[in-house]
């Protein structure tokens, strides 16, 4: 998985997912197949995330209707005080994650693990809020798809029996109907017991709207990213320049043969609970594989090229040149599907992109929040 889809992979959006294949890709129908099984479309791990973007002023009310912090927003609990400063940005191992270059950034708070279904819980109890991969598709946004395939749902890995090739992600991935975060595999499946997991299934506009709620906001990719780093060298990895260093696995990633034998060398096949994996020097959990992480940036390939060094908020527009004119937000850290045979975007620098109402199934979110002042 190359980069997010992984990444960011990408469909992360059932629906997204759903009709790009259909119309971008070209594909026979990706609805012509069961209805509990839909496939998603055939496209490179650079292209994730592909969507129809004929939907986003529907979503976007969705966010303005979800106000109402919680009482507990001034709160700073399960966050860390990063004081902010200095940090080379960046990998030389990713065209879009050039050039390396020094950004400085300003103190802030970060929370030390990403957000869990429980936190997502009480956002959705509190506000009744619906994530995308929950909403009716409008067929207006989908022509040519037979109404009774436009049901809710979303993207899920699902690993093929035998080897097969990394050219076609259609053979891994698959758009389930009934998928959600409450769902993450399909309606078959649920988040009982798992509720010191990490959320999925979520895109880009249903964690800004948590992060609104709980009054904070989704971080810069230069906060993440100096986060993750923690004051350390630039090395290949953010825990250093071994991949398992003493032996020891440092995150949730892929062992085995991808995609289809998962060893879990690491104790995970899948999501892992938070905090199953050491943290940080600044004392945080999971910056890199377990699940993808929005940020509030705009995705944009050669944004290094120009970015500003002193708190970088991202471009004023995005661009992917595998899909002109979709709305894309970066992702970072990788997943357990990033594999070092097919997605190595755990590498420190790297960078993953989504489209703005994709999810899947090893998408999550982490927020920060600004100083509090007295």
């Amino acid at each position: 998985m190359r980069s997010g889809l992984t990444n960011n992979e990408y469909y992360e959006m059932k629906k997204y997912s759903l009709i790009v294949a259909f119309f971008v890709s070209g594909l026979y129908t990706l609805f012509g197949q069961s209805a509990n099984a839909v496939a998603v479309t055939t496209m490179s791990c650079e292209a994730m995330c592909k969507a129809n973007t004929s939907k986003k002023a529907l979503l976007l009310q969705s966010v303005k209707g979800s106000s109402g912090a919680i009482s507990v927003a001034n709160s700073t609990d399960e966050m860390v005080w990063i004081p902010g400063g200095e940090f080379n940005m960046g990998t030389n191992d990713y065209p879009d994650a050039k050039p390396v270059h020094k950004v400085s950034v300003k103190g802030y708070w970060i929370d030390e693990h990403e957000v869990t279904n429980a936190q997502f819980a009480a956002f959705v109890a509190a506000t009744h809020y619906l994530t995308i991969a929950e909403r009716p598709l409008d067929p207006k946004d989908y022509p040519g798809v037979p109404i009774e395939n436009l049901v809710p749902g979303s993207a899920v890995f699902s690993p093929p029996a035998g080897k097969v090739s990394l050219e076609n992600m259609q053979q891994w991935w698959r758009y389930v109907p009934g998928a959600s975060w409450q769902h993450p595999s399909g309606p078959e499946s649920n988040i009982v017991g798992l509720e010191n997991n990490p959320v999925v299934q979520v895109s880009y506009l249903d964690a800004k709207a948590y992060a609104e709620w709980a009054g904070k906001r989704l971080p810069t990719e230069a906060e993440w990213e100096f986060a993750a780093r923690a004051g350390r060298p630039h090395t290949k990895y953010y825990w250093g320049t071994d991949l398992k260093p003493d032996g020891k696995w440092q995150a949730n990633i892929f062992q085995g043969t991808f995609p289809n034998n998962n060893t879990a060398e690491d104790g995970f096949a899948a999501a892992a609970p938070v905090k199953s994996f050491p943290k940080n020097p600044y004392g945080i959990y999971d910056l890199e594989g377990n699940v993808w992480e929005w940020c509030n940036d705009l995705y944009r390939d050669d944004y290094y090229k120009n970015s500003p060094n002193v708190n970088p908020q991202g471009p004023s527009s995005s661009n992917d040149p595998d899909e002109p004119g979709v709305e894309k937000h970066v992702q970072k850290g990788g997943s357990y599907l990033c594999s070092d045979q097919y997605c190595i975007r755990y590498v420190a620098g790297s960078r993953g992109k989504g489209e703005t109402t994709s999810a899947c199934n090893h998408l999550g979110f982490r927020c920060v929040k600004d100083k509090i002042r007295n």
